[in-house]
């Protein structure tokens, strides 16, 4: 990654984290990592400091051919929004840290909402 593109993806991320701070202090934080193979997602209580609930395109109840795609990370929201609603949690801040929002990152947030998550 080039030096102006780290730059501008750690200002994305610091804005981000930013107004999540400043707005809602209360909330579990969804937070959404992607990287050139697979796509993590974690819901974080920050009042205790601790991963309340994860999933990844890693998962073995996934497959392990799963591809680096849009219908993977479909799979992956769907996964975190059941295991979020076995935990008793309804309502997060969506966190993308400094990862446009779009392709895989966009469907993730999409499924995750139909499976019952609010944010």
């Amino acid at each position: 990654m080039s030096n102006r593109k780290l730059n501008l993806f750690k200002k994305r991320r610091l804005r981000n984290r930013n107004k999540i701070k400043r707005s809602t202090s209360k909330r579990i934080r969804m937070s959404v990592h992607r990287s050139s193979k697979n796509i993590y997602v974690q819901l974080i209580d920050d009042s205790i400091g601790t991963t309340l609930v994860s999933a990844s395109s890693r998962m073995s109840v996934l497959g392990k051919d799963m591809k680096n795609t849009k219908e993977t990370a479909k799979l992956v929201g769907k996964e975190i929004a059941q295991r979020a609603k076995k935990s008793g949690i309804s309502e997060v801040y969506f966190d993308r840290g400094g990862f446009l929002y779009h392709g895989r990152v966009k469907a993730l947030a999409d499924a995750a909402r139909e499976g019952g998550l609010k944010f």
